[in-house]
């Protein structure tokens, strides 16, 4: 399924210029954002992202120590 953008936050301040309430609004974005498929909890957030990059920079350079390890080994073989 494809994510739709939805900014809740400009959604209830439109809602709230409107005349709603805070708790109407909030309860018609929830609404609209259930009716999108919108599931945020599957969303990364910034640690979760900071995480990865941390792995994939410890992947790397453990590949860039193997490949040194190789060559030098390559070299001294010749």
């Amino acid at each position: 399924m494809t994510a739709i953008s939805f900014d809740t936050h400009e959604f209830i301040k439109k809602l709230k210029q409107a005349g709603f309430t805070d708790k109407q609004a909030e309860v018609l974005t929830e609404t609209v954002r259930a009716a999108q498929g919108v599931d945020l909890s599957n969303q990364a957030t910034k640690m979760d992202l900071l995480a990865l990059e941390n792995k994939l920079v410890k992947w790397g350079v453990g590949v860039a120590i193997g490949q040194v390890v190789v060559i030098a080994v390559l070299v001294k073989l010749l």
